[in-house]
């Protein structure tokens, strides 16, 4: 009988704290990172504030565990698409896509684990998401090199610059605003796929070709 006791608390305490990061998660999709705050988190997920403290003694707290949570969430979408494709170059060109389209559908989320000033603890977290997508670019550009489908080039350099670009394109200060026409979202992050394959050197003709034939994902939600 302990033993089941000890696995109802589990249970418990872990739906509590998977209610406070939806919580928390809403709240940044819909104000950024300046809007979330524990009385706002506990009120949402259906807790009492004291119970949102003990989790999280911090906002500071609160926002690096979702930084790193979201992080998770992206990196395991973008491993998925790459998975999915056929090949190292058509799984360059589906990561491309996942992140830019999963970023437009997610705009004022993707500019809090970007841009949005924050303290320095939730800053480090968010640099570790940066260098995670790097890498995982940086590894599909070496296969795509391994295997003879992209010109010969600096990965290690290439990736940061490509992760920048589509940053910049996408929630970047000069970058337009979302199209409200979901077939004018799917052309941009099409346009922008186009450009990052053209700047790595793919054919024109076959990166339109990986463009055409990339799905796009599910849209998330938008901002």
């Amino acid at each position: 009988m302990p033993y089941r006791r000890t696995e109802n608390v589990v249970r418990r305490l872990a739906a509590r704290h998977e209610a406070i990061m939806a919580a928390a998660r809403e709240i940044a999709t819909d104000g950024g990172m300046v809007a979330l705050q524990i009385a706002p988190v506990a009120e949402r997920a259906g807790i009492a504030t004291g119970t949102v403290y003990r989790y999280f003694p911090s906002k500071a707290d609160l926002v690096a565990a979702l930084v790193a949570a979201l992080a998770e969430q992206e990196m395991a979408a973008l491993e998925a698409a790459a998975k999915a494709a056929p090949g190292p170059l058509s799984a360059l060109a589906a990561v491309i896509t996942a992140f830019a389209a999963r970023a437009l559908a997610q705009r004022r989320l993707a500019i809090a684990l970007f841009c949005e000033p924050v303290e320095s603890d939730v800053d480090r977290a968010r640099l570790r998401y940066r260098h995670a997508l790097a890498s995982e670019f940086e590894k599909l550009i070496r296969r795509a090199l391994e295997t003879g489908r992209l010109p010969d080039q600096d990965a290690a350099l290439a990736a940061p610059a490509l992760l920048g670009a589509l940053i910049e394109g996408l929630i970047g200060t000069r970058a337009p605003p979302v199209p409200a026409d979901p077939g004018q979202a799917r052309a941009r992050v099409q346009m922008l796929t186009l450009f990052a394959l053209r700047a790595l050197g793919v054919i024109d003709a076959r990166a339109r070709g990986l463009v055409v034939q990339t799905e796009l994902p599910e849209p998330t939600g938008g901002s």
